[in-house]
């Protein structure tokens, strides 16, 4: 079981420091971005799926999920609404609900701003959406090519979103922190002149 102390210490690690120690896997697409930059995000998914236009999937998601739960929602390739506005924010605040990622659009961003919410979104319509339920909920989605099953580990920050398998945590945590010691090291050798072709001998490499 992924404890609370495993997620505290996941969130420090950028997305992108955690895709490349994981061997470049669980990023979503690239157009996936925060609402906000500042916004980040990290915690146990909550798989949702949403018919084209329709979003009661949602409304029944933040009443389910779990406090702490990132509901993840897969919209069925539909990009032109707004799926979730400043109501629903509100709702899956209230219950506790970490952050929404939705490969689709939102509205209401500036009350969602004001609140806080961490959203990661494809960007932002005004249309509105319909109450059909086809879909499901807590099952496993695909969003761009990642498979996301419930409980795998949601991390946003500016960059975009990654997914972390949840039985490879602790290697994503031990692998991540390896990475970044790492990277400190050459940090320290280019702040004394050094330049990266030679750190990493790419100049012997390819003749540079």
């Amino acid at each position: 079981m992924i404890t609370a102390e495993q997620i505290k210490t996941l969130s420090q690690f950028g997305t992108a420091t955690l895709h490349e120690a994981l061997g470049q896997i669980g990023d979503l697409p690239c157009q996936i971005k925060p609402l906000h930059p500042a916004m980040r995000i990290c915690g146990p998914t909550y798989t949702v799926k949403c018919k084209a236009h329709m979003n009661i999937n949602l409304h029944r998601a933040y009443a389910y999920a779990r406090p702490g739960d990132v509901i993840v929602a897969d919209c069925s390739g539909a990009y032109d609404a707004g799926y979730w506005g400043d109501l629903l924010t509100s709702g899956a605040m209230k219950q506790g609900v970490a952050g929404l990622v939705i490969d689709s659009c939102i509205r209401d961003a500036d009350a969602i701003e004001e609140l806080g919410f961490p959203i990661f979104c494809r960007g932002l319509c005004i249309k509105g959406t319909g109450k059909d339920p086809e879909g499901c909920l807590n099952e496993p989605i695909t969003i761009g090519d990642i498979s996301i099953h419930p409980g795998d580990i949601a991390v946003g920050d500016r960059d975009g979103v990654v997914i972390v398998p949840q039985d490879r945590v602790e290697e994503a945590i031990e692998k991540a922190q390896a990475r970044e010691d790492k990277e400190a090291a050459v940090r320290v050798r280019l702040n004394a002149g050094e330049t990266s072709l030679k750190i990493y001998e790419w100049d012997k490499k390819f003749g540079y």
